[in-house]
């Protein structure tokens, strides 16, 4: 059974992962247009430099924000979503994907949700920033995780580092074919990931099978020398049209 949805509206911000979508749209005049996604703080890019990035992330982001004056990575920025408006759009595409699990979902707390990932306090969590290579399919993390995230003494959980990878191969699926769900994550942990340390998720869309997409990732330190994790992953491209 497909068991999340890996782009979270995100998955991790759906928008910014979705073909051409590489900024915010812009409001057309005339009648509001109904939309799949729910209404988006535009005011804040959370990807973007903060205070509470460390010197590997700041030198990390610029020399990639580097890669990006050619042409041939793009950050993808992230923005915050807020389910105020438009989720009976959201609920009708889930209705249409599946129908069984959609019944299950209470569009009342849908409205107070938020994306998990943006739920610390900056410094104390997930910080993070994506780039993308579309002619190699290739999505790169930088990640950086907070005391909040702590799982054995001095380590990151592991569970903080499966949801940076599986955001990270769900951004990958997204920009391949739009919607995705996860339908089977394997990680294998090598190492673990000291707190507060910077590592680079780097993915890769390995091949696609009609509906199926199959990517594999790892994640390294810094100067690529530590291997913390590998993992490979399955999503299906969601088909309003078909009851998955």
């Amino acid at each position: 059974m497909l068991r999340s949805c890996a782009a979270r509206l995100h998955a991790l911000g759906a928008l910014r992962g979705l073909p051409g979508a590489a900024r915010p749209p812009a409001r057309s005049p005339g009648p509001a247009r109904r939309s799949l996604f729910l209404e988006a703080d535009f005011h804040k890019d959370s990807s973007l430099p903060k205070p509470s990035w460390s010197k590997d992330m700041r030198l990390l982001f610029d020399q990639f924000m580097k890669k990006c004056e050619d042409g041939s990575w793009t950050r993808l920025p992230f923005y915050s979503y807020k389910a105020v408006q438009n989720v009976h759009d959201f609920i009708a595409f889930i209705h249409g994907s599946l129908p069984s699990t959609a019944k299950l979902v209470d569009k009342e707390q849908l409205s107070q949700a938020q994306i998990f990932t943006e739920s610390f306090k900056d410094g104390l969590g997930f910080e993070y920033v994506m780039f993308y290579n579309d002619a190699e399919k290739r999505t790169v993390c930088l990640f950086q995780g907070g005391p909040h995230l702590q799982g054995m003494p001095g380590f990151l959980h592991g569970g903080a580092v499966a949801t940076m990878i599986d955001a990270t191969v769900g951004m990958s699926a997204i920009k391949a074919e739009g919607l995705v769900m996860t339908a089977n994550l394997n990680i294998n942990f090598k190492r673990p990931v000291p707190l507060c340390s910077v590592v680079v998720i780097n993915s890769h869309l390995d091949k696609t099978e009609g509906r199926k997409l199959f990517i594999s990732c790892d994640v390294r330190s810094v100067d690529e020398t530590t291997l913390y994790s590998e993992a490979t992953s399955l999503f299906i491209k969601l088909d309003p049209e078909k009851n998955s």
